[in-house]
């Protein structure tokens, strides 16, 4: 390696013990790798005459890394021509969704379709919508609207006349799905699970999203200007292949990725065969689903969700649901981990309730065992585990099993968790961030794509000090180190997505980095979201220019991805 830039700070925080502060980084732009760390003086007596890009009064971090997202789908649902309208993005009550609605319908020339996403019975107090609701808002042009949960759509009448459906009647249900009909058997606006909100969705969404590879790029842009670079996608198919090799192929592209294959697909086991950049575009995994999510009630949990007006009012059984909340039985989720396991791959197991979380670390003990994988190094799985009880990290750290937990389930639903759906002991728990950590597992923390927006250090603030969006203090034994909730976005979160050259600022790795106004240890951990601004990402030793990679992306012609849509929206966590 060739060192011709040397990168300077106030402060760099490596993220590696070895070297934990420094000044300076030196970098072969080349390669794109670190070739030194230490101070200025000893950079610059080491390499004298190179270039030095001085950062001033920056804070210097490897680049922030976010183990599970879904991008080429985000970008097509929460960034424009979509509307993203969940209550964490400013629309924090219903009635500032309709107040959009009408401006909308006020400001939009005539006929032209409007898409939404995000809407949230649970903290938003909306209804449960119908076509009459949204005639009342959009009477003439066709509108849909996606459920914050993903399991759910509403649409008026104007839409339903687009789809053609005689008489207003919809087709037969999709299996595994169903449309929602009055009493005279007509559409009532409403539609339930993938199958049937794809195929309402679908024809509004090839006349909205007109270019839907720039719809991903927008998400793309949105991760780097939050310090990520690098993600996953965790929906993978191989449809998607194309729009990520554009993506990833261009100049300034903010995002490496890891792939991880849906499980559903008959090609999952299949290696990756792109031409992409192999640094900017590896698979690693498979996803499977074990349960649901915890705001429409279908997770397995040993315990029941509370009586109260909310649960109600979202329509959430009370249960326990138990075992019968699995996707999978238990001989099934044994036949795909046998079929899968011997390919080298990650598992990735979507799981939320304590009892998933029990029969998935059953299930990866048998297939680990079986496969000879006890005590080495193949980093499997459990993404989101937020009802997972004490005991169940010791026994995942046992395994060798890695650990993705979701800080937004607690930053935005954490007021309702504890004593609204669940009873304190576990509402307030949810997220047990401390056990975690103190398990001996590794940790990473995630955004999941649509579900909430990529912002680590709101993560790193959430998991520091145990407040809410509100900044209601929940769980205060949950709370973590500065240094875990930094490691959970960066070095932990890089082995998780089997990214072992990114994570920390070491000679040898890439030169990824996020540069920060402040040094996050010495702001107030509340505030630090806030109080700390991402100045931009760096990738392979080169700054990135966010404005020039849309440039790039809108010059690719929009057709050969105009059908991105149909193969991007999938079921997603």
């Amino acid at each position: 390696m060739v060192t011709d830039l040397v990168v300077t700070a106030k402060t760099v925080i490596t993220m590696d013990p070895a070297t934990p502060r420094a000044e300076a980084v030196a970098v072969d732009t080349g390669s794109g790798q670190i070739t030194a760390v230490g101070t200025r003086a000893e950079l610059a007596a080491a390499h004298p005459g190179v270039a030095v890009h001085d950062l001033g009064d920056a804070t210097l971090l490897p680049g922030f890394i976010d183990a599970h997202n879904h991008p080429i789908m985000s970008g097509m649902l929460c960034r424009e021509p979509a509307h993203w309208i969940a209550p964490y993005v400013g629309f924090p009550h219903y009635d500032d969704v309709a107040a959009l609605f009408r401006s909308l319908e006020a400001d939009t020339p005539a006929g032209v379709g409007i898409l939404f996403n995000g809407l949230d019975r649970t903290l938003q107090h909306a209804p449960e919508l119908t076509n009459t609701d949204l005639d009342a808002f959009f009477p003439d042009r066709p509108v849909f609207v996606l459920d914050n949960s993903g399991h759910e759509g509403y649409f008026n009448s104007a839409l339903i006349s687009l789809l053609g459906w005689e008489g207003g009647t919809p087709p037969a249900d999709p299996v595994g799905a169903r449309f929602g009909r009055n009493s005279d058997g007509t559409s009532n606006g409403r539609c339930y699970e993938l199958p049937a909100v794809l195929a309402v969705a679908s024809p509004l969404m090839a006349r909205v999203l007109t270019d839907p590879l720039l719809s991903a790029a927008k998400w793309y842009r949105y991760m780097a200007e939050n310090g990520i670079t690098a993600t996953s996608e965790h929906t993978y198919n191989a449809k998607l292949l194309p729009a990520i090799t554009a993506l990833a192929s261009l100049p300034d592209s903010p995002l490496r990725l890891s792939i991880y294959h849906m499980s559903t697909e008959p090609d999952a086991a299949e290696p990756l065969v792109s031409t992409a950049p192999t640094d900017m575009v590896r698979k690693v995994g498979i996803k499977l689903w074990a349960d649901g999510s915890p705001w429409v009630g279908n997770i397995a949990t040993t315990f029941p969700y509370l009586d109260t007006p909310t649960v109600r009012d979202a329509g959430i059984p009370l249960g326990p649901g138990g075992e019968a909340m699995m996707n999978y039985t238990r001989a099934a989720l044994d036949a795909l981990l046998d079929s899968y396991a011997g390919a080298g791959y990650q598992m990735a197991f979507h799981v939320n309730g304590d009892l998933g979380l029990d029969i998935v670390l059953d299930a990866y003990e048998r297939a680990l065992t079986k496969q000879g994988l006890i005590g080495t190094d193949h980093r499997w799985r459990v993404e989101h585990v937020g009802a997972a009880r004490a005991e169940q990290f010791p026994r995942a750290a046992s395994l060798g099993v890695a650990v993705s937990m979701s800080p937004f389930q607690y930053i935005y639903w954490g007021d309702v968790l504890d004593g609204t759906l669940f009873p304190p002991e576990i509402g307030s728990q949810w997220q047990r961030f401390a056990d975690a950590v103190n398990s001996g597992a590794t940790v990473s923390f995630h955004n999941d794509g649509t579900v909430s927006p990529p912002i680590p250090l709101l993560n790193v603030q959430a998991a520091v000090t145990r407040l809410s969006s509100s900044g209601t203090l929940h769980g205060p034994e949950q709370r973590i180190s500065l240094d875990d909730a930094l490691k959970a976005e960066t070095v932990w979160a890089a082995a998780h997505i089997r990214r072992d050259d990114l994570g920390s600022i070491t000679p040898g790795k890439l030169a990824d980095f996020v540069v920060l106004s402040r040094d996050p240890y010495e702001v107030d951990p509340s505030t630090l979201a806030t109080e700390v601004v991402v100045k931009g990402t760096w990738r392979g030793g080169h700054p990135i220019d966010l404005d020039a990679f849309l440039q790039q992306v809108a010059a690719v012609d929009p057709a050969a991805h105009r059908d991105l849509h149909t193969h991007a929206v999938t079921h997603h966590c």
